[in-house]
């Protein structure tokens, strides 16, 4: 590549990007360091210090509106898990599948409407069939519009991965199921993963859907944080993001992790 097409060397570039890494992660670094604040006044630094922290980790109602979000992502992400990665062997690997396009234009189709379009549809939905169980409410909608984002990964997987071994696969008379498990999961288990991932973040980071479907009882964390903002602001919750956001990395860490593997196994 000649130094004239060289994008490294394209006007304003590094201080536009500067400029743009600044804008994105400058608010999480204050959130994070005026989370070790120890004045109750969010924005003004008297001394360091780890009360809020624990304020958060002994708030009762926080551990409950955590402990449903991980419950429902949890539930959420092991369903549309399940049916993207059938859905996707199904298109990807179907020889005789009819309107594939259609197909896999409908698995996508959460990610083209409004999400508070689909709330609303839901919620008319439970209201119809008259049902009243808060949990599974939340377990049935997250697990709907998780699933094109689980898809999306294991699909692209499945379109990068050669055919051959398949084939050869069933050449040494391996049935489908052999194949399947001895073969093709093996090869895809990182897309796979990763689609489990998303779905899980998107599960758990889930407010329009949450806010109209929970019910007493079955309050999700962010529909218990924005009830906190709503109260005014607080260090507590500075120190709940700053949590978030450890487990963000942590879980991206391991996304990238196993998709390094993955690449390293195939090449």
């Amino acid at each position: 590549m000649s130094a004239h097409h060289d994008v490294k060397r394209y006007p304003g570039l590094r201080p536009l990007s500067v400029l743009f890494f600044l804008y994105l992660y400058l608010p999480l670094v204050v959130v994070v360091v005026y989370s070790f604040n120890d004045n109750k006044i969010t924005g003004v630094w008297t001394q360091f210090s780890l009360k809020w922290y624990g304020s958060a980790l002994n708030n009762t109602a926080l551990m409950n509106a955590l402990k449903t979000s991980l419950l429902v992502a949890a539930i959420a992400t092991m369903f549309a898990t399940t049916v993207a990665l059938l859905a996707a062997l199904a298109i990807m690997r179907g020889k005789n599948v009819r309107f594939r396009k259609l197909s896999e234009t409908v698995v996508n189709l959460p990610l083209l409407l409004p999400e508070i379009v689909l709330a609303v549809a839901t919620l008319i939905l439970f209201s119809l069939l008259g049902v009243q169980n808060g949990l599974l409410k939340l377990a049935i909608a997250h697990s709907a519009f998780c699933t094109p984002f689980a898809f999306l990964p294991i699909r692209a997987r499945l379109q990068g991965m050669s055919m051959d071994y398949e084939e050869a696969a069933a050449d040494l008379y391996a049935t489908r199921w052999t194949t399947f498990r001895r073969v093709t999961l093996p090869l895809i288990l990182p897309g796979l993963f990763s689609g489990a991932m998303l779905a899980f973040l998107i599960s758990m980071d889930d407010f329009i859907t949450s806010n109209m479907l929970s019910s007493g009882g079955t309050t999700t964390l962010p529909v218990y944080i924005f009830s906190l903002i709503r109260s005014g602001t607080s260090p507590e919750l500075n120190a709940i993001a700053s949590l978030l956001i450890l487990a963000s990395l942590v879980l991206a860490t391991v996304a990238l992790l196993v998709a390094a593997r993955g690449g390293r196994e195939n090449s």
